[in-house]
């Protein structure tokens, strides 16, 4: 666990299983829509009986045998008051109401793929169609009744957007690509599961954020290949679209290796269960973020390897820190993370850098003789501690940059005055303004930093409670937090927003006995879903928290 203070615990470093499938709809954000929509004219329906919402025809008497009698008047059509906005969560941003009967699963329904996005979409299609129980093919030609799936032309929308019409009994789903086609898919689920229909109209939708996910400490507890799965599967349904994997750190180090077995903990994932777990991710549009922490948060590895302990002046070792003097540390640690970078195939690595225990030293220069001599040798005469620390970090985003990946680091472990600068591109994993040196979020801000939003005074979830961490509910995020809130309660200004990524809740691990699995799963459930709108649309939501709370309940 961290040490000492509230933030070190909350950084030393899941929603029940019900899917979030069947939740019932949000109304729609106000101002979301531009301008009135005209109502689409009734039609008459195909068959005798009232649709759902139609106003019934009085009944008319029989008439008399007389043939002289008047004939009866004809039954008119049913009309059909104009649609209200789905209810999802995230609720959607934006839906054009109409009248009409709106679409429900029938028999004969099918998801329908046309050939030309077969390869595309298949894999979202089936997946519908079998949450839906109806069935599916590839046409190019939809039934009556049927719910398409398309892609429209490049560039004829934001990434992950997607447009849902109803009308004339089918639906008709497409985006600019497949994750928005995917996120269409999750809204008709929620609509049809919570409601039984989806209502006529059109929906416009898309996300706030390219970023937004669950970040999970898998090192000090072990979680099963079944349980992560399982919140990949809720997170889908709420439209996240980042998994964080922390794996290694002082407790454990809980991913099968083929180079250095010897620092392996049980129980661990193998291999072959992180394949697994990374192709569903995949399928339901899910990154994962891999982290191997360093140059502290390696006691785990340092049991197999005691002579690459950090010692003070004193000889007194340095908890989970490494000697970054040593290039057997560096060799070692480079090992580990090429050995890794195949095994997740996602764009972003986390290479950590958080925490390094030699610089909360009052004087690191005095107590670490070798680093200082290291980092003179390095960058000269007047360097310090903290650049040999900056071209560890540095050097490990070069491992990771060199495989294609974009290297992202935790906000302490970017050092201001020195002589060595962090990489320019590297993605600032913001979650605290208490570590080394206290640098607000305004200041990787005004450096043109790209920032995530994991702060800890909302979006930690710190198993056993320690040093006045409290469980989140999720009712402070869906009122208080929006992306802009990267430190404490305050709001950095709104010019920044296109810096800021989006946003991770982070469940860390710090007493890893103090809940079950199923307990972090229930625990974690509401702060994901309030999560969820935020990060989708950070604007206020139309539901006060009882309503939206009342809504996931309905899961």
């Amino acid at each position: 666990m961290r040490q000492k203070t509230k933030k070190q615990y909350g950084r030393s470093h899941g929603i029940a299983t019900a899917t979030v499938a069947a939740l019932i709809t949000l109304a729609a954000v106000p101002g979301c829509a531009s301008g009135t929509p005209r109502p689409q004219e009734a039609r008459t329906p195909a068959v005798a009986s009232t649709p759902p919402n139609a106003t019934a025809p009085a009944e008319t008497p029989a008439g008399p045998s007389d043939p002289q009698a008047p004939a009866p008047s004809p039954t008119p059509a049913p009309t059909y008051p104009l649609s209200k906005a789905p209810r999802t969560i995230p609720a959607v941003r934006e839906h054009v109401p109409a009248r009409g009967p709106g679409w429900r699963p029938a028999p004969g329904a099918r998801v329908v793929v046309p050939p030309a996005d077969s390869a595309a979409l298949s894999d979202e299609g089936k997946l519908l169609a079998g949450e839906l129980r109806i069935g599916f093919a590839e046409s190019a030609a939809p039934r009556k009744g049927d719910v398409e799936l398309t892609l429209g032309p490049k560039g004829s929308g934001t990434p992950e957007s997607y447009s849902m019409t109803v009308s004339d009994g089918q639906v008709r789903i497409t985006g600019p690509d497949e994750a928005g086609v995917f996120y269409g898919t999750r809204t008709l689920k929620q609509e049809v599961s919570g409601g039984g229909s989806a209502p006529e109209g059109t929906v416009r939708d898309a996300p706030a954020k390219p970023q937004r996910g669950l970040n999970l400490d898998i090192a000090r507890k072990h979680f099963t290949p079944d349980w992560i799965e399982d919140r990949l599967r809720e997170m889908a349904d709420l439209k996240l679209n980042q998994l964080g994997l922390h794996f290694s750190d002082d407790q454990a180090f809980r991913i099968e290796s083929d180079t250095h077995p010897e620092i392996v903990s049980d129980p661990h994932l193998t291999k072959a269960q992180v394949r697994e777990i990374t192709a569903l991710a995949a399928r339901l549009h899910i990154a994962v973020v891999p982290e191997i922490d360093s140059p502290g948060h390696l006691g785990a590895v340092l049991r197999a390897y005691p002579g690459l302990q950090l010692r003070d002046v004193q000889g007194r070792a340095v908890k989970g820190a490494v000697d970054i003097a040593n290039p057997a540390a560096a060799k070692l640690v480079d090992e580990l993370l090429r050995e890794y970078l195949p095994l997740f195939p996602g764009a972003i690595w986390n290479v950590g850098a958080d925490e390094y225990q030699a610089l909360v030293y009052r004087d690191p220069q005095t107590s670490f003789p070798r680093l200082t001599a290291a980092a003179r040798e390095r960058y000269g005469p007047t360097a310090r501690v903290q650049d040999l620390a900056t071209g560890w970090l540095n050097d490990r985003a070069d491992v990771v940059r060199s495989a294609g990946r974009a290297p992202a680091a935790w906000n302490d472990g970017f050092f201001t005055g020195g002589i060595a600068q962090p990489a320019r591109d590297l993605q600032v994993e913001y979650w605290t303004g208490k570590e080394l040196g206290v640098r607000p979020p305004l200041e990787y801000l005004r450096e043109g930093r790209k920032v995530v939003n994991l702060n800890d005074e909302y979006l930690y979830y710190v198993l056993g409670q320690p040093n006045q961490f409290t469980y989140p509910d999720g009712r402070r995020i869906y009122e208080q937090w929006t992306p802009l809130v990267l430190r404490g309660t305050a709001a950095v200004p709104a010019r920044y927003a296109g810096q800021i990524l989006g946003a991770r809740f982070a469940v860390w691990c710090d007493l890893a006995g103090a809940q079950t699995q199923a307990q972090v799963a229930s625990g974690i459930r509401l702060p994901l879903a309030a999560l969820s709108q935020k990060v989708w649309d950070s604007r206020t939501p139309a539901l006060d928290w009882p309503a939206f709370k009342a809504l996931a309940d309905r899961l």
